[in-house]
């Protein structure tokens, strides 16, 4: 039993090593990144546009027509929110057959005489494998979909409305 715990000193080198290079790079996060981002945010919040005490100044004439870039600009982040969304049930799938296979297990682990429990796991092994298929195929679908659909419509984000300014020179 104890040949089971000795560990080659290549593997303790490289784990340790590893272990290094993770906490360097969050204790540079912690003592670096974060303070700048945050003073970052500070001048940003301080910026006299967001200090704005009558909010009639941020009021704009209302803009008749040549719409049609600002409703592909709408277009494209509601299709980047049903992603996210999507997205996020994913994850949450991924969790709960997480919890229901630990369920299991610990009943495995309480009656290990009854056949059904052990079936069961793999039953629920093979459908999540099945379902992270689909998953991942969904998911570059959906990349595909919204790399398409920004490209065409590059322009039109970055300038929803044309600009009449430079014909009038």
């Amino acid at each position: 039993m104890s040949s089971l715990l000795k560990v080659d000193n290549d593997i303790k080198s490289n784990v340790s090593a590893f272990r290094d290079r993770i906490t360097g790079e969050a204790e540079d996060l912690v003592a670096n990144f974060f303070p700048k981002k945050l003073l970052e945010l500070d001048h940003f919040l301080k910026d006299p546009l967001l200090n704005i005490i009558d909010l009639k100044e941020i009021h704009s004439e209302i803009k008749d027509g040549n719409n049609f870039g600002v409703s592909i600009q709408e277009e494209t982040v509601a299709e980047l929110r049903a992603v996210e969304g999507e997205a996020a049930s994913y994850l949450y799938q991924i969790s709960k057959y997480f919890i229901t296979r630990a369920k299991l297990v610990s009943k495995i682990a309480k009656y290990p005489h009854v056949e059904d429990y052990h079936r069961t796991v793999t039953e629920i092994d093979e459908k999540e494998y099945i379902s992270l298929k689909i998953i991942v195929s969904e998911l570059r679908n959906q990349y595909v979909t919204l790399h398409d659909m920004i490209l065409k419509n590059i322009e039109k984000i970055k300038r929803p409305r044309s600009s009449n300014t430079d014909t009038l020179y």
